[in-house]
């Protein structure tokens, strides 16, 4: 009887210490969860909503193949074999340095340009905090075409622009994000009668999920300081977004040929007629 009070009395503590140090480890665990704050992700799957850049980075150490292409205007039907026999394409890299900063080079053929650019994260969008995710963008342009023996004039500097974007978003559900983005693009060489040499916009930018691999995305762009001579419009662009696995590929519609920044938010063309539709798509691969 005493062996059984002994053998009771120490199940009791085991028991109850036990109980005690489960009690203290799931109180640790909660504090430990509680501080940590649960990031919103995959706002937007591909690096561009569009043509326009999305908030989504790179990872740490990731390497991304970016090949994009604008055929000519689709509505010229055969004489350019929709836009077949005057199509643009741009060739590039990212790498992400850091999982907050992403760095970037292209090459376009429109004008044979040079697109270098830096992307980095000030903010992330908290599952139950702060609200959206803020990304700051940055693009150098050089323009490689420009020729002493056409303009003799020329200086170095006129080879230069650059554009300065602040892209918001929030995802809003599993299946709708938007973004806003304020952008500023300035240019070295601009056209005086039609354009500014500084050209401030305001962006918006939105994805609805229609399956698991497929979404819908739309971006429109209001230049705030155009001139009235301009003969240039306002850039818009739908596509759709396929998730393949080892990478994502979009199919696109705008009224922009272009796919540098500074050329897409400044020198898009104006629809009238059903005229001056593009045709192309984006297609990155990451390592």
């Amino acid at each position: 009887m005493k062996l059984s009070k002994i053998a009771f009395s120490v199940f009791f503590l085991f028991v109850f210490g036990f109980s005690n140090a489960q009690d203290d480890l799931l109180n640790e665990l909660d504090s430990v969860s509680k501080g940590k704050k649960e990031i919103e992700i995959a706002a937007f799957k591909g690096l561009q909503v569009c043509t326009m850049q999305s908030t989504k980075l790179a990872a740490k150490g990731e390497w991304y193949f970016l090949v994009s292409h604008r055929f000519g205007d689709l509505t010229d039907g055969l004489d350019n074999f929709f836009g077949l026999d005057n199509a643009l394409t741009k060739i590039g890299g990212l790498y992400g340095a850091t999982d907050w900063l992403t760095f970037g080079i292209s090459r376009h053929t429109l004008n044979k340009n040079y697109e270098l650019s830096a992307k980095y994260k000030f903010a992330n969008q908290e599952v139950d905090g702060f609200p959206v995710t803020i990304v700051g963008y940055n693009t150098i342009d050089i323009n490689s075409k420009l020729s002493k023996d056409e303009f003799p004039e020329l200086k170095s500097s006129s080879r230069f622009a650059f554009s300065t974007q602040l892209p918001i978003s929030r995802k809003f559900s599993n299946s709708f994000s938007l973004e806003l983005n304020p952008i500023y693009i300035h240019k070295n060489l601009y056209e005086p009668l039609f354009e500014e040499k500084d050209n401030f916009l305001l962006a918006l930018g939105g994805r609805y999920k229609l399956s698991k691999r497929i979404s819908l995305n739309m971006e429109y762009a209001a230049r705030l300081n155009a001139r009235e001579t301009s003969f240039y419009h306002n850039p818009a662009t739908i596509g759709i977004d396929i998730e393949t696995g080892g990478h994502v590929f979009q199919l696109l519609f705008s009224n922009s040929q272009a796919m540098n920044d500074v050329s897409y938010f400044t020198n898009a063309n104006r629809i009238t007629e059903g005229k001056g539709i593009y045709f192309g798509f984006n297609l990155y691969r990451v390592f």
